[in-house]
């Protein structure tokens, strides 16, 4: 925390010293005018007093400067002037104006001074990151995938500070309707002290996300973030293999490749199609529903394009035994191998690729307009093909729905919804890895009881941890022949023998991680649980989890008094019970 007042109190240096450097002259010149004015004004006789000339005060000389720089004009104070003096105060007020003029106009160009303005924004920057009193994150980029991640954090109820190098994306933060504080900042993100200044040593900063549109400045934030505060989890973006294996050493890094992940999801819709529906639901993709898996077909497929998309989504497909086509004018070193096609994708090269038999095509260059085009032409020569775009650009997500296809693969959505889940939701990835690997009837029993209790809402993920408080109760309830259980937990507020409309994914007591908990797991302190449920539900459960009387209520079926008075009416009225029953 000194390395950051320390960088709050030069922003306020700066800022200061920038206005004294540019209005130094104007105020001088002020100075001097107005000296020279007070003088003359003291040392010029006046009119005659008892036959003898009078001579002006400073305070009245001042006084008169004053009135005459507002223009209002009191009149001639504390006497009428002399003649003399009359000329002087026309000299004076000539020059006085000029002077005003000159430093008004140095007060507009500092205002519209960029140094000044920059000086400005930080310090402000530095005061908005300064108030922050609960959890935030640090994001390094505001593009596609830093503001999809931004909308995401604040509707979680995280605070976010951003630092990105483009003032256009900076004002379009401050114009967001955000539930919470955005403060955001025109820098550059790999330059330690902006890292600082974003709040990156403050104890309740609970990590920092790299998703500049340079791979080696998220590397370097990344390095730089570990070794400011290696407490905090950094997640950064990255497409190459080596920045990914270099990152991985550090330990503290997670490192976020949108092909794999994509590659990932798909070999995991062909085979285990019902766990990605679940996993696309969670995290409120749009048009997906529990009732409806997503189910890409079997058999040959058309890669068309085979850069990092293509590459990696073919190595899955292989993977999975699903045969495939590749189609791109770079394959040369691989074009005598079966199942490759040099040239561009054309209607000439997806039949020579056999589109006719594909079940399946994957548009996956680099230009959404190729992308559209490829789908357009396969489908006028398939039109039972199962449709799989890359869309690059955010703003072209129109033209995509238009043309219909089946799964629209956006570099920047998978990496924010991957992000997302990585911070506030870390423990859904092994419920995910572990229904990967459960019995069919288990699935479909899960998503049957997510269905059931969420319905048509979007649904919630949230992670609560039992306090010290709330273990020390055991003690106490015990005594009363009860125990803390996650049944108690899920009954509705307003009639116990109801449950809220959530699900208990995961339960995690120290090393140990338990899925789908039943409703009778005793809960000890420190214990982690990750519920997916409705909004009200979780407003639920956390007045649970805060308010001891209505712990009491659902865990014991007994309503306690809470006020003083109250307290002593139920006693008295239970004293009077037990007498009329002895």
């Amino acid at each position: 925390m000194k390395r950051t007042n320390a960088i709050w109190s030069t922003d306020l240096e700066r800022v200061t010293s920038i206005v004294l450097r540019y209005m130094r002259t104007p105020i001088l010149l002020l100075i001097v005018i107005s000296a020279v004015t007070i003088l003359g004004m003291v040392m010029i006789p006046g009119q005659p007093v008892n036959g003898e000339p009078s001579h002006m005060s400073f305070f009245h000389a001042l006084y008169f400067l004053t009135y005459t720089a507002t223009t209002t004009g009191f009149g001639e104070i504390p006497i009428e002037f002399s003649d003399a003096q009359r000329l002087w105060a026309m000299f004076s007020l000539f020059i006085s104006v000029v002077a005003w003029v000159y430093a008004i106009g140095s007060i507009f160009g500092l205002i519209q001074n960029p140094f000044f303005q920059r000086a400005l924004a930080q310090r402000r920057f530095s005061l908005d990151v300064s108030r922050i009193k609960g959890s935030f994150y640090v994001l390094c980029g505001f593009g596609d995938t830093g503001s999809l991640l931004t909308r995401g954090l604040s509707d979680a109820g995280y605070t976010v500070t951003v630092i990105d190098n483009d003032p256009v994306r900076i004002e379009a933060l401050s114009l967001r309707d955000y539930p919470v504080t955005m403060p955001g900042l025109c820098a550059d993100a790999g330059v330690p002290r902006r890292l600082i200044a974003a709040g990156l040593e403050m104890p309740n900063c609970r990590g920092v996300v790299a998703v500049t549109g340079d791979e080696g400045i998220n590397r370097k934030i990344a390095v730089m973030a570990h070794l400011i505060n290696p407490k905090v989890c950094t997640v950064c973006r990255s497409t190459s293999p080596v920045e990914e294996e270099f990152l991985a050493s550090l330990g503290t890094v997670t490192v976020v490749d949108p092909f794999d992940t994509f590659s990932h999801q798909l070999s995991l819709a062909l085979h285990r199609p019902s766990v990605h529906t679940l996993g696309q639901w969670l995290v409120g993709a749009r048009g997906v529903t529990l009732d409806a898996p997503l189910r890409p077909p079997i058999g040959i497929w058309i890669v068309c394009g085979f850069g990092r998309m293509g590459r990696s989504l073919h190595l899955s497909m292989k993977a999975c035994g699903v045969p495939t086509k590749v189609i791109d004018p770079r394959v040369q070193g691989e074009s005598t191998a079966e199942g490759y096609v040099v040239g561009h994708a054309n209607a000439r090269t997806l039949r020579e690729a056999g589109v006719e038999r594909a079940v399946g095509i994957v548009a996956a260059t680099n230009s959404d307009s190729n992308n559209l085009g490829i789908l357009l032409t396969a489908r006028a020569l398939n039109p039972r093909l199962f449709l799989l775009a890359r869309q690059n650009r955010h703003d072209d997500e129109v033209a995509f729905q238009s043309i219909g296809a089946d799964l629209v693969m956006q570099p920047s959505l998978v990496t924010a919804r991957r992000m997302l889940f990585l911070l506030v939701s870390p423990m859904i990835h092994a419920f995910l890895e572990f229904l990967q690997e459960a019995r069919v009837s288990l699935v479909v029993d899960t998503l049957r009881r997510l269905n059931e209790a969420v319905g048509d809402e979007r649904p919630e993920l949230w992670t609560e941890i039992i306090s010290a408080e709330l273990g020390q109760e055991r003690a106490a309830l015990k005594a009363k022949g009860f125990d803390l259980i996650l049944g108690d937990l899920l009954r509705d507020t307003r009639d116990r023998e109801q449950s809220v409309a959530c699900v208990a994914l995961v339960l995690k007591r120290w090393k140990q991680t338990s899925f789908l908990p039943k409703g009778s797991e005793v809960l000890q302190q420190g214990d982690q649980i990750l519920f997916c449920g409705t909004v009200r539900a979780r407003r639920q459960i956390t007045v649970t989890l805060n308010d001891p009387y209505i712990r009491e209520y659902l865990i014991t079926g007994t309503e306690e008094a809470r006020g003083l008075l109250a307290k002593w009416l139920l006693e008295s009225w239970r004293r009077r019970q037990r007498m009329a029953v002895s």
